[in-house]
């Protein structure tokens, strides 16, 4: 059942915002036009981009809440907790807290993202830290990555913890049944790695209601064998963008080929529809829009050099959150396993919020 509440917007934050946000906005509203939106910004330069003919159906689906405060890329996380409360990224969040809003997506600054969303919407019980998970394309179908970079250092129980949601999450959005969970690491052998992780693995070990696979390598994300994919906010974060960027170094390389000689021309013209295929899956874009999971409250982060195709993702990922009931069914989930789902203070230090501005 789709949720009649807007879908608030960040729509000053991000590289390119808010023409990426606008274009966006477009592919969504041609897609599907049931659709609402609270876009919180800049007004006159807003209704600037409106002025088209063809936008008007779309001006008619948008509530535009004025305000000319923007987080910017550059900001500390803590400088915009103090400063940043009549922000668009700030109004945003609130909205959701404020029932208004069924959720929020937002491209800009991702540590000051995590810090007001996790100050105004509040985690949900029992947990200690929300993490940003990602779907990315591997041998199978789908893959689950968290942290891919809310928490730059994370203790034990907090990669239990994002085991036990990233295994729910599985559940809920890709409809695995039982999901292989597995802890990555720099080799599969037991005396790899450093004492957190020994100690995470044991915890998880020790949950018999999951389906933990042990240590897995990087080598492991993409060849379909693991569903998820558990790590701090630092690895995942380098782990994600080198992905990304691979993806894109292989089509450029291909598409050199391809252009280099008549035979390539050729073989491209052979081979044209399967490459195609291929780069669509590929396609980074695609996989845009990150969840905050374990927030009490739907918040998507976008990549700040989204383009409007991938911010369209970014609000497709939101809605999709929102029709399941993400975090209900969460609760749900979570609530079958046994052992202790919360902090214990004597495994490690408590984890540090990205402060890097753009995961």
């Amino acid at each position: 059942m789709t949720n009649q509440l807007p879908l608030a917007i960040d729509a000053m934050g991000g590289d390119r915002a808010p023409k990426i946000v606008i274009r966006g906005l477009k592919i969504m509203h041609h897609k599907q036009p049931h659709r609402r939106f609270m876009l919180f910004g800049n007004e006159k330069v807003l209704n600037r981009y409106f002025m088209k003919k063809s936008l008007h159906k779309l001006r008619a689906c948008c509530e535009i809440v004025h305000t000319d405060v923007v987080v910017s890329s550059h900001e500390k996380p803590s400088v915009a907790l103090r400063q940043a409360k009549n922000s668009s990224m700030r109004l945003a969040i609130e909205a959701v807290r404020d029932g208004r809003a069924s959720g929020v997506v937002s491209s800009g600054n991702t540590g000051a993202f995590m810090a007001l969303s996790k100050m105004v919407l509040k985690t949900l019980p029992h947990v200690s830290r929300p993490a940003i998970v990602g779907l990315m394309p591997n041998r199978g179908s789908s893959i689950v990555m968290l942290d891919i970079g809310a928490n730059v250092q994370c203790d034990a129980t907090d990669l239990y913890q994002f085991a036990l949601m990233g295994e729910a999450f599985s559940r809920i959005i890709l409809n695995e049944t039982s999901p292989r969970v597995g802890l990555l690491n720099i080799g599969s052998e037991e005396m790899k790695g450093h004492e957190t992780l020994h100690l995470a693995s044991e915890m998880l070990k020790q949950n018999h209601a999951l389906n933990y696979v042990g240590y897995v390598e990087g080598n492991d994300i993409c060849n379909g064998n693991i569903n998820v994919v558990v790590t701090d906010g630092f690895t995942g974060n380098v782990s994600l963008k080198t992905l990304e960027g691979t993806a894109r170094y292989f089509s450029q390389e291909l598409k050199r080929v391809f252009i280099g000689s008549w035979t390539g021309k050729l073989s491209y013209l052979l081979a044209k529809s399967a490459f195609v295929v291929m780069k669509r899956r590929l396609d980074p874009r695609r996989y845009n829009g990150a969840m905050f999971l374990g927030l009490n409250g739907i918040a998507v982060k976008s990549h700040g050099g989204a383009d409007g195709y991938a911010f369209y993702h970014a609000m497709k990922t939101a809605y999709i959150l929102i029709d399941e009931q993400i975090n209900t069914r969460l609760v749900e989930e979570l609530s079958r396993y046994d052992l202790l789902f919360g902090r214990q203070e004597d495994q490690g230090s408590a984890g540090t919020l990205m402060v890097g501005q753009d995961a």
